[in-house]
């Protein structure tokens, strides 16, 4: 007897897949991870899990996995001047004063995430070459020679996604100018490090960041450092730590003693895009980098993604193969897409004001309204994706 179930194929299989997968299966639709890797990596080093995507992990039975790997943010967070002034407190909790807020390793992310996954859901080795879709359904065509057929298609293949081209037209991404070397220390090395603090320095034209993760047993320190030379968007380029620390010569002796004990760095380049004008077509929805690429300076890129898979979850959770597709995912574009661009605009705007440039050179103007982010990042963590989906889901309430 063949399955009435939508069978949710996911092209993808990083934070944002993985975190979509669960999402879907713990709602009870059919899901396949197709990953063209050889096996499930996540590479780099920190990330952060906020307020407004820990609760829809907690909600799906991940809350003891993630505590357990990550490492509490809290107190002692603080932004900076350059040379140690302090300009305010970094928000770490939501409005009603929950501390949802983890410093986590990628990797460790993404097996929390693949470890609840059933083994059989993850297919690594597939390289999607191919996307056709009609009434009946959705066909995924693969280097290896496999094809798959489902009734929708997730595309969480990142900002070179070779899905999103089925989307819309084509758009390189854009390049931020920066350059961010980033590597982990053991607290060890550095004792009187405050252990759960999330601390930012602010200078002219560049900026550096520290946060734990792991339990607290590392730190990760991220320096972003403009270039006239565009930068590969890389993960795993070695950097040159000598070259890491000149940048920062002269800065709170905080953050030159810490540099001094770095042996080795790596380094990335900063890219994003301008927000796209459509999300879906068809059986085919973009998530992730794949829709809404974005800069670091919110920390906000896995939780979107993972708002993302909870948004589609929640409307194709008890669909069956006769449901109008097509309109399930104009809604999910019509929720998700104006929030996305909204913090992938912001993003930007704060990278300026953590360097000092354009509106934001005057420091007086540029500290206030550091220090006055507190409301914006409340609203950012207040956010809850399931019920605002639920709010969303009955046919009037999309936009015109």
């Amino acid at each position: 007897m063949v399955s009435n179930n939508l069978h949710v194929a996911i092209v993808g299989g990083g934070i944002g897949g993985l975190a979509a997968a669960n999402a879907l299966l713990h709602r009870g639709l059919r899901v396949s991870v197709y990953e063209q890797s050889s096996a499930l990596r996540e590479v780099g080093a920190g990330v952060f899990i906020y307020p407004n995507s820990l609760r829809q992990l907690e909600r799906i039975g991940l809350g003891d996995a993630l505590a357990r790997v990550g490492a509490k943010v809290g107190s002692g967070s603080e932004y900076y001047r350059m040379d140690g002034t302090v300009v305010g407190k970094i928000l770490t909790t939501d409005s009603a004063g929950w501390n949802g807020m983890y410093g986590m390793h990628r990797a460790d992310l993404l097996q929390v995430l693949a470890d609840a996954l059933p083994s059989n859901i993850i297919h690594t080795g597939h390289k999607c070459v191919g996307f056709t879709q009609d009434e009946a359904g959705a066909e995924l065509r693969f280097e290896n020679g496999k094809v798959v057929h489902a009734d929708v298609v997730i595309a969480a293949d990142g900002i070179n996604s070779v899905l999103q081209k089925h989307v819309v037209a084509p758009s390189a991404p854009e390049y931020a100018g920066f350059r961010a070397y980033r590597g982990v220390l053991p607290v060890e090395k550095i004792p009187d490090w405050r252990r759960e603090a999330h601390q930012v320095w602010m200078g002219d034209g560049k900026h550096f960041m520290v946060f734990p993760l792991r339990s607290g047993t590392l730190v990760n320190y991220v320096g972003f450092v403009p270039t006239s030379n565009q930068t590969a968007e890389s993960w795993s380029a070695v950097g040159d730590r000598d070259e890491l620390a000149a940048s920062f010569a002269g800065w709170d002796p905080r953050v030159t003693d810490l540099l001094s004990k770095v042996e080795t760095c790596f380094w990335w380049g900063l890219y994003d895009r301008q927000p796209l004008s459509k999300w879906t077509n068809g059986r085919l929805a973009l998530l992730g980098d794949a829709a809404h690429p974005m800069l670091p300076h919110l920390g906000q890129g896995a939780n979107q993604a993972i708002e993302d898979g909870t948004a589609l979850a929640v409307l194709l959770q008890g669909l069956d193969k006769s449901a109008p597709i097509e309109d399930v995912l104009q809604r999910y574009e019509a929720l998700r897409r104006p929030r996305a661009s909204m913090v992938q605009l912001e993003a930007r705007k704060n990278g300026m004001r953590y360097d000092s440039m354009s509106e934001y050179k005057d420091l007086a103007q540029r500290d206030r309204e550091i220090a006055n982010s507190a409301a914006f990042r409340k609203s950012l963590y207040d956010y809850d994706i399931e019920k605002e989906t639920i709010n969303f889901s009955s046919p009037d309430s999309v936009p015109a």
